[in-house]
């Protein structure tokens, strides 16, 4: 092949990069539609109640305001609750925009003011006045943990905790070491850099195309479907570009069904897009209070694991994560007892968050195994080693490939772990205690649980152009597909165009689990495999020779080489001009392994070292290295994947150390929903970081051996920090974020209280 190739393994920049840093790939609030009204959403300023009455003559009186949409007035909606499912969404009945005039949680959007242009929408909404009848509610999530209780409909499948295995208390009872604490984490809130909004363009006799911030444009086109009444064929989804979305736009946001309840009403164009502050009330990685019991023998071998769980969702769905799992598998252990519970408080529902459950219950589990390993006088990482497990235990099957040993290896030898003196605070600099901490992290690594189809065309100009439904949230899912293309035929990345984020191409679930590389491409390496056919069926054709064996068959820079043919090789572009075609598509479909699935089960792993340096007398904690190592089977891009795998450390640490919603709880009111304090890391925060792609062959995770790296970046990440911070110091800080205050003071359980 060519050196210009776009070979897969390959470091190669963004496709989509000049379109971005130039500031013309268009996000959903940034198409140009003719005929356009703005929207605006009013926030209710109660946790929980019923809306007496809407005054908004002070609204429709401002110059500009085209009209005010409330459940009183509002065009026919769904009534029954399953008209508003979505494909990924929990059980319970989900929140239905403007329905009636009951108030779930505080800022539930209840009015949506439409202007002809955004300033009068804004300054129309600021003049609406609502009366309410308030409820008592009930925001405080310790408050209700008393009240929790174990779903009877799993989320899916593998959300259900597996059946206890062993005794756990006889194994308990016998063991030579054992700790049992209790570890808690507040909600953090998504904050991509897109803020949800949404486009609607009205095209006339009840069509549209909607322009929205989703991470699946099919999934909003059937919702829409469905809850407004539209026919499918009339309802086009466009998520060309979507601007970050880490889970919070695997669901369809209030910003799509609110703009196009606005459109059908005036049979207009119109634009709605939510501010910072209204992101914050729409989706959350749940607050979780989980209690988890080790032991182990003399060795260090476990012996017993005991996890609970109790995690948030609103009052009217059960959003459920996969939070203590984990502990059953991640080590080899004969003995467990695994249960995870609800606790309903009156907020919206919960949301996937990168990595979610694994990287609340992880969190848990590795800085679990920290406090074991002190407890018996081991290296943290020895202890681990000692543990190592080669299959799932809960599900009790074999793991296609696990090369967290070389993660361990390769990981500690980068961070320099050999020279970690064991104990707290033993290292030092100045004024400033060092810490060195550790921990693993597993994720699923499956393909998408539905079919994914994806379509190549090659045209007579001999470019190659991909198309699939899926969505790109920003993680390089355009550059490899064109790798993967570019590569089947032999072709530049310049020569490769990839289209993606419209419903109207070829289905592909929402993008989310990990699962989008491994399954988006391998529908896209279908597809070339049945449009090399079609042109060979085509080449012997044209050439009169019968029999040219597909395995002899290479395509390199437009041509087709074989050593069957007359001249050893034919230009592509002239097959098509013989057979009078302008192009030649094929599409191709992936499909899970379900028979597979029965026999075998597939995960990525992480080994995870940081260093934190904590001022001694302030208490200030830096995190100044991060090495990560991943074994994620095939990277087919190493720059992109590497960028994932740095986003997640970058989550993990703001995980560890800086999010923390803070409610009033007389209010039900969330206080710090701006950027202004709800603390996230910034650049000052972010210091070295060095990422390790572990070699790992594993065919039988995907067709590619891929595995996908969106989410095991976060893993094990917070863990690491927290495990770090008590090396330094000597003191175990058990609820996220970490903060100088849980540093100063001493809290019950804790070593060392006090100053640092």
């Amino acid at each position: 092949m060519s050196a210009q190739v776009a070979r897969t393994g390959q470091p190669i920049s963004r496709v989509d990069g000049p379109l971005k840093v130039s500031g013309t790939a268009h996000y959903a609030a940034e198409y140009a539609v003719p005929d356009l009204l703005h929207a605006v959403v009013v926030d209710s300023t109660i946790a929980k109640g019923r809306i007496v009455a809407i005054d908004a003559s002070a609204a429709l009186a401002l110059t500009g305001v085209v009209s005010v949409i409330t459940h009183d007035n509002r065009p026919h909606v769904a009534q029954l609750r399953y008209a508003y499912k979505d494909t990924v969404g929990p059980p319970g009945g989900p929140f239905k925009p403007l329905f009636d005039d009951k108030v779930h949680f505080d800022a539930q959007p209840i009015a949506v003011v439409v202007g002809e242009t955004y300033e009068a929408a804004r300054d129309g909404a600021a003049l609406v006045r609502v009366t309410y009848e308030r409820e008592p509610h009930q925001t405080d999530f310790s408050a209700v943990l008393d009240q929790s209780y174990k779903p009877s409909l799993p989320r899916i499948a593998i959300a259900r905790p597996p059946k206890p295995r062993g005794d756990v208390e006889a194994a308990t009872a016998q063991s030579t070491f054992k700790i049992a604490q209790t570890w808690k984490s507040v909600a953090e809130h998504h904050n991509p850099m897109e803020m949800f909004a949404t486009t609607v363009a009205w095209e006339g006799e009840g069509k549209i195309t909607v322009y929205d911030k989703t991470q699946g444009s099919q999934n909003v086109q059937l919702y829409l479907k469905q809850s407004l009444g539209f026919k499918l064929k009339n309802v086009r989804v466009v998520n060309t570009y979507v601007g970050g979305a880490f889970g919070s736009g695997l669901r369809p946001q209030h910003s799509a069904f609110l703009a196009t309840l606005a459109a059908k009403a005036l049979r207009r164009s119109v634009r709605l897009m939510l501010t910072r502050q209204q992101m914050f009330s729409l989706c959350y990685r749940p607050d979780a209070a989980q209690d988890l019991a080790l032991a182990c023998d003399e060795a260090g071998r476990l012996t017993a694991v005991r996890h609970h769980a109790v995690c948030a969702t609103s009052p009217f769905e059960d959003h459920q994560d996969v939070t203590v799992n984990w502990s059953g598998m991640a080590y080899a252990c004969p003995s467990a007892h695994l249960t995870y519970e609800l606790a309903k408080v009156d907020t919206c529902t919960p949301s996937d968050m990168r990595a979610p459950g694994a990287a609340t219950g992880q969190f848990a589990l590795e800085c679990a195994m920290d406090e074991l390993a002190y407890a018996a006088g081991i290296d943290p990482l020895e202890l681990r080693r000692r543990n190592f497990v080669d299959h799932d235990q809960n599900l009790d099957k074999p793991i296609t490939s696990k090369a967290l040993e070389a993660c361990y290896e390769q990981g500690a030898a980068a961070f320099g772990w050999s020279r970690r003196s064991m104990a707290p605070g033993s290292m030092r600099e100045d004024h400033e205690l060092i810490g060195w901490g550790m921990a693993g992290g597993v994720w699923d690594a499956r393909m998408a649980p539905t079919p994914t189809r994806a379509r190549v065309t090659l045209s007579a100009d001999g470019g190659l152009e991909v198309a699939a439904a899926a969505s790109d949230i920003g993680t390089g899912t355009y550059t490899i597909l064109a790798q993967i293309a570019g590569e089947a035929f032999g072709l530049p990345p310049e020569r490769v165009t990839v289209r993606l984020g419209d419903s109207t191409l070829p289905f592909n679930p929402v993008e989310g689990g990990s699962w989008m590389a491994a399954s988006t491409g391998a529908a896209v390496q279908k597809a070339c495999d049945r449009l090399k056919a079609a042109l060979l069926k085509a080449a012997r054709k044209q050439e009169g020779v019968r029999h040219l064996k597909a395995d002899q068959a290479r395509f390199d820079q437009g041509l087709l080489i074989h050593p069957g043919l007359p001249t050893g090789a034919i230009a592509l572009a002239g097959l098509l001009a013989a057979a009078d075609m302008a192009s030649l598509a094929a599409t191709g479909t992936a499909v899970m392994d379900m028979i597979g699935m029965l026999k075998h089960i597939s995960y990525t792993h992480s080994a995870v070292f940081a260093e934190v340096r904590v001022d001694e007398e302030l208490g200030v904690i830096r995190v100044t290295r991060v090495v990560s190592a991943i074994a994620a089977g095939r990277i087919l891009n190493p720059k992109t994947a590497r960028s994932q795998i740095l986003g997640g450390v970058v989550m993990g640490l703001s995980q560890a150390l800086h999010e923390e919603a803070l409610t009033d709880h007389r209010l039900g009111r969330l206080m710090n929903h701006n950027f202004a304090e709800y603390h996230i890391p910034t650049n000052a925060d972010v210091e070295e970081i060095e990422v390790i792609f572990v070699e790992e062959q594993d065919p039988k995770a995907s067709p590619l051996g891929v595995k996908g790296v969106g989410e095991i970046g976060i893993v094990g990440v917070a863990a690491a920090i927290s495990n770090a911070v008590f090396h330094a110091t000597g003191k175990r800080v058990r609820d996220l974020p970490i903060t100088i205050d849980k540093l100063m003071v001493s809290s019950p359980g804790s070593e060392n209280p006090g100053a640092c």
